[in-house]
């Protein structure tokens, strides 16, 4: 009986995994919302079974999606299948939901790599390679027409500029790749716990935005960074040109993340409204300058624990 409603449970999920698959693979604008509930179906199912029966299960519809697909729909397949599989184990290990995240992210982001990886070395396409291309044609055109109405040097500028924007996106490609990851395995957790909760899988709930705290080390990780940067003071081009360049922009960025959960904190401990916490926030995020007043304050924080002289108001 348990093999039985084992089969049953495993049909169904495979069953709305397919439907879910044609939907983003066949209907291009819901497609593109609908892919985000690819990995509650085996979420479902590893939260409640074991790893042999999860490797038949991520078979089975690795099978089902070159069925209703195409061999393009494998790798989609892969990459939601493989994160909602380790999410789901992890849930059903009582695992902290960080961790949780932090593991669906890795799986998320190494499943991004081998299909880039694949895409270059089976079908000879670079897709961001080519995106960069068609935007420089796009602004050299653009320059072209700009130049013949006698304004040379301020295009000539504009140009170089949007050509080093260009060459520096090139670099950042392992940047992208992790910031996506995080991204999108979090948009994920967002639409799908709610989901498998009305099934009765049980998942901790996260922190308030405001109580995230990241690890003090990560201060040490950016100073040595820095270090490394103006010690070494490697030439562009070079592979520790591109790693150096690289962990500066993930560390700034988890710096100022920082600095935002310690604002709303702030905010909240002063009882001023989550509306006005927000506006702020927004508005901070769009006008560049402020984004360093609100990386020293994570800096602050996470060095100084900034937040611990603030006590809430009654």
């Amino acid at each position: 009986m348990k093999n039985v409603r084992k089969l049953t449970e495993g049909a169904i999920l495979l069953a709305a995994f397919a439907v879910l698959l044609l939907l983003t693979i066949y209907v291009p604008l819901l497609g593109m919302v609908v892919n985000l509930f690819l990995a509650v179906p085996f979420m479902l199912f590893a939260a409640k079974n074991d790893i042999k029966s999860i490797s038949v299960f991520i078979i089975a519809s690795l099978l089902l999606s070159f069925i209703v697909g195409t061999i393009m729909s494998l790798p989609l397949a892969l990459a939601y299948g493989t994160t909602g599989v380790v999410i789901g184990y992890f849930i059903q290990r009582k695992k902290n939901i960080g961790v949780i995240f932090l593991s669906g992210s890795l799986v998320f982001l190494t499943n991004l790599i081998i299909i880039y990886v694949a895409s270059i070395a089976f079908f000879k396409v670079d897709m961001i390679t080519e995106m960069v291309d068609m935007m420089r044609q796009s602004i050299n055109t653009s320059a072209d027409l700009l130049k013949n109405f006698g304004n040379t040097q301020d295009t000539e500028k504009v140009i170089k500029q949007f050509n080093n924007g260009l060459n520096l996106i090139k670099t950042l490609i392992p940047t992208l790749f992790v910031l996506s990851s995080i991204s999108i395995v979090f948009i994920i957790q967002l639409v799908s716990f709610p989901i498998i909760r009305r099934f009765g899988v049980k998942v901790e709930k996260w922190k308030s935005f405001k109580d995230i705290s990241l690890p003090k080390s990560l201060i040490y990780y950016f100073l040595l960074t820095l270090i490394a940067s103006m010690l070494l003071n490697p030439e562009e081009g070079t592979f520790w040109y591109m790693a150096i360049i690289n962990m500066t922009y993930i560390l700034q960025f988890l710096i100022i993340l920082q600095g935002y959960t310690f604002l709303f904190y702030f905010f909240d401990q002063k009882g001023v409204s989550k509306a006005v916490s927000i506006t702020i926030a927004i508005f901070t995020f769009i006008m560049p300058i402020f984004l360093y007043i609100v990386g020293i304050l994570g800096i602050i924080d996470l060095g100084f624990g900034l937040r611990k002289g603030f006590t809430k108001k009654e």
